[in-house]
C-alpha cells in the first residue's frame, strides 16, 4: 500500500513540474513572439535560448554546459519554440483550468447562478450528491489525462530545446581546439614561470653557496700550508656549507616532484601532508590504482595549497581531503569550516591549480561563498 502511495505522490509531482514546465513554455513562447525583432540581435539571443537550455535540463535532470555563440542554432530554436511552446503550453493550461473547474463546481455548486458545464462528464448539478459524484469522476478523469500526457509533452519539449540547441560536431570541435590552444598557452606560461623560479631558487641559494664553498676550500688548499688549523676551520666550514646547499637543493627538488610521492604514492603523501597540516585534517582516501606521476603531482600539489590557504586565510577549524578513483578520473575533494569567500580571479594559488589542472585536461571547481565553508574540488583525467 505504501509503495502505491509512493508512486502516486511521485507521479503526481512529476505532472505538477511537467505542467509547470508547459505553462512557462507557453508564456514565453508568447513572449518570443512579441519581442521577436529584439530576439534577433544574436546577444540577447544567446542568453534566452540558454536560459531554456538550463530549463529543460533541470527538467530532464542533464548538465547542461554553456555553449558557444550559435546564431543558425538560435534562430532555429526561436521558430521551433513558437511552434511548440504555444500548442503545449496551451494543452497545459487548457487541463489545469478544467481541473479547477471541476474542483470549484465539486465544492461551490451552489454558488453558481447556472448550471455547471463539466468537461468530461456533465450534467446538472443540484444537489450535493450529484456535484460529489459528477465532480469526483471529472477531477479522477482530468488527472489521469495531466498525468499521462504532460510528462512525455514536457520531455519531448525539453528534449527538442536541447536538440536543436547542441553544438554541431564543426561547433564542437571548434571549441575543442579552442579551450585545447588556451590550455596550451597556460601551460606554456606555466612552464616559463616555473623554470625561471627554478633557476631563480638555484641561483640565489644553491649557487650562491656552492661559489662560497669553492672559495673557502681554494683559501684552505692555500693556507694549508701556512697554518693547518686555520685551514681545517675553513674546511669545517665548507662541510656545514655543503649539507645547507644541499638541504637548498633538496628543497628545490620538492617543488619539481616531491620524493614522498615516489615513496609513498599519493595516499601515503596526502597523509604525510594532513599530519604536518597546522589544523586538524580527516583524510578519506580510496583504492587509486596506478596513477599517472603528472596526475599525482597536480592532485599533492593542489592539496598542498589548499590547506596552506586554510591555514591561513580562513579561520578554519578543520579541514577534510577525499581523493577517490572513479574509472578513468581521479577526483580530490579539500574541504575546510572557514569564513569562506575564496575566489581564483583575486589570488595567485587558485588560478595556479586550475593552470595545473588544466595542464592535463582536468577541472577546478571553487565553491567558498561569504561566510563559509569551502570546497576545492579537482577532477584529473588518469587513463
Amino acid at each position: 500500500m505504501q509503495g502505491i502511495i509512493d508512486a502516486i505522490r511521485e507521479r503526481s509531482h512529476l505532472t505538477w513540474r511537467s505542467g509547470v514546465y508547459l505553462t512557462r513554455a507557453l508564456v514565453t513562447a508568447a513572449a518570443t513572439l512579441l519581442a521577436l525583432p529584439l530576439l534577433c540581435v544574436p546577444s540577447l539571443a544567446q542568453s534566452w535560448t540558454e536560459r531554456h537550455r538550463r530549463k529543460a535540463g533541470a527538467l530532464l535532470d542533464r548538465p547542461v554546459e554553456p555553449r558557444p555563440r550559435a546564431v543558425r542554432h538560435n534562430l532555429a530554436w526561436l521558430a521551433a519554440h513558437l511552434g511548440l511552446g504555444l500548442p503545449s503550453g496551451g494543452l497545459a493550461v487548457l487541463l489545469a483550468g478544467c481541473l479547477l473547474l471541476a474542483a470549484a463546481t465539486t465544492a461551490f455548486w451552489w454558488a453558481f447562478p447556472w448550471t455547471p458545464w463539466l468537461p468530461v462528464l456533465s450534467d446538472p448539478v443540484t444537489d450535493w450528491a450529484t456535484a460529489l459524484s459528477l465532480g469526483s469522476v471529472n477531477l479522477v478523469v482530468l488527472s489521469a489525462i495531466a498525468a499521462l500526457v504532460l510528462p512525455p509533452l514536457a520531455r519531448a519539449h525539453a528534449r527538442s530545446c536541447l536538440a536543436i540547441l547542441a553544438p554541431s560536431p564543426e561547433e564542437r570541435l571548434t571549441a575543442r581546439v579552442t579551450e585545447l590552444t588556451r590550455t596550451r598557452v597556460d601551460v606554456l606560461q606555466a612552464h616559463s614561470a616555473e623554470l625561471r623560479r627554478i633557476e631563480r631558487d638555484l641561483h640565489d641559494g644553491t649557487q650562491a653557496r656552492l661559489v662560497a664553498i669553492a672559495m673557502r676550500l681554494a683559501v684552505a688548499g692555500e693556507t694549508y700550508a701556512d697554518d693547518p688549523d686555520a685551514a681545517a676551520a675553513l674546511v669545517r666550514r665548507a662541510h656545514t656549507e655543503t649539507e645547507d646547499a644541499m638541504t637548498e637543493l633538496r628543497s628545490v627538488i620538492h617543488t619539481i616532484y616531491p620524493p614522498v610521492l615516489a615513496d609513498q604514492a599519493l595516499a601515503g603523501a596526502l597523509a604525510a601532508l594532513t599530519a604536518r597540516a597546522g589544523i586538524p585534517v580527516r583524510l578519506d582516501a580510496g583504492p587509486l590504482g596506478e596513477v599517472p606521476a603528472a596526475v599525482e603531482a597536480v592532485a599533492y600539489f593542489a592539496a598542498t595549497e589548499a590547506l596552506a590557504n586554510t591555514a591561513r586565510h580562513s579561520g578554519a577549524t578543520e579541514a577534510s581531503i577525499r581523493v577517490a578513483r572513479e574509472g578513468a578520473l581521479l577526483r580530490i575533494r579539500i574541504a575546510d569550516n572557514g569564513t569562506g569567500g575564496a575566489d581564483p580571479a583575486r589570488g595567485t594559488g587558485l588560478d595556479g591549480m586550475r593552470r595545473r589542472a588544466a595542464a592535463l585536461d582536468g577541472a577546478v571547481a571553487v565553491d567558498s561563498p561569504p561566510g563559509g565553508p569551502t570546497a576545492i574540488t579537482l577532477e584529473l583525467p588518469c587513463a
